[in-house]
C-alpha cells in the first residue's frame, strides 16, 4: 500500500493507526467512485501512490503552528481528508468547500466515520464567509487545492481568505511554469517551487505575500 515513512514525522499518532485510516479513506473512495466521478478511474488503479501520498507530500510544509487550513474545491477530498487523517487529534482544523452536493455527502460521511477535524461548506467560494471560522484572524494559516483551475483563476479565487502570513500549497502540473507567469500580470506573490515525488511532470507551488497588483 505504499510507504508512509517519507512523512510519518509529520504524523500526530503512530503511522500504523494512519495508515489503517487512510485505508478507509481509500476503501470508501473507490466505493463512491464507482458512481460518481471523484478522481480520474484511470487513475484508480494507483490510488494510493497517484492521490493518497501525493496529498501527503504537502505535510512536510506545514508549520507545527498551523491552525487554519482551507481547502478548495476538494472533490474527494484531495490533499485535505489524507492531511486531516495524518493530523487527526493535532492542532490542526480544516475546512472544505467543495459546490457538488453528491461530493459534499462523501466528504461528510468520511469526516464523520473517520473522526476528523474537518467541515464542509457546501457551496462555491464566493458564498463562503470566512469570518465566523477565523474570528479575529486574518487569513487562514493554509489553503490548499488540486486539480481545480489554472493558476490566475485559482489566485483570484483564495485571496479573499489570504491574511499576512498566509501560504498557500498547491498541486501543479507540467504547465506550472507557464500559469506562474501568467498570474504575474495580475499579481504579486512569493513562490518556492518544490518537485512531485509522485508525479514527474508535478510541483507543488508554495505561494506567500499574495497581493494584487496596482492598476496605477
Amino acid at each position: 500500500m505504499g510507504d508512509l515513512a517519507a512523512y510519518s514525522e509529520g504524523f500526530t499518532r503512530p503511522e500504523d493507526a494512519v495508515r489503517r485510516d487512510l485505508e478507509s479513506f481509500a476503501a470508501l473512495l473507490k466505493k463512491w467512485n464507482a458512481v460518481q466521478n471523484l478522481v480520474s478511474r484511470e487513475t484508480e488503479t494507483a490510488l494510493w501512490s497517484r492521490h493518497v501520498l501525493d496529498s501527503l507530500q504537502v505535510l512536510p510544509l506545514l508549520r507545527p503552528t498551523d491552525e487554519l487550513l482551507l481547502d478548495v474545491g476538494s472533490g474527494g477530498g484531495l490533499p485535505a481528508l489524507p492531511l486531516a487523517i495524518a493530523l487527526r487529534g493535532g492542532r490542526a482544523r480544516f475546512t472544505l468547500v467543495e459546490p457538488i452536493g453528491k461530493k459534499v455527502a462523501f466528504l461528510r460521511q468520511v469526516i464523520r466515520e473517520l473522526g476528523l477535524a474537518a467541515v464542509v461548506h457546501a457551496g462555491r467560494t464566493d458564498s463562503f464567509d470566512s469570518r465566523e471560522t477565523l474570528g479575529d484572524r486574518l487569513g487562514f494559516d493554509v489553503i490548499t487545492s488540486r486539480a481545480l483551475a489554472a493558476l490566475p483563476l485559482l489566485l483570484e479565487l483564495i485571496h479573499p481568505f489570504f491574511g499576512p502570513e498566509t501560504r498557500a500549497i498547491l498541486h501543479k502540473g507540467k504547465d506550472h511554469a507557464v500559469e506562474v507567469e501568467e498570474s504575474r500580470l495580475a499579481w504579486e506573490f512569493d513562490v518556492v517551487v518544490i518537485k512531485s515525488a509522485t508525479d514527474e511532470a508535478g510541483v507543488l507551488l508554495e505561494i506567500s505575500n499574495l497581493r494584487r497588483k496596482s492598476t496605477r
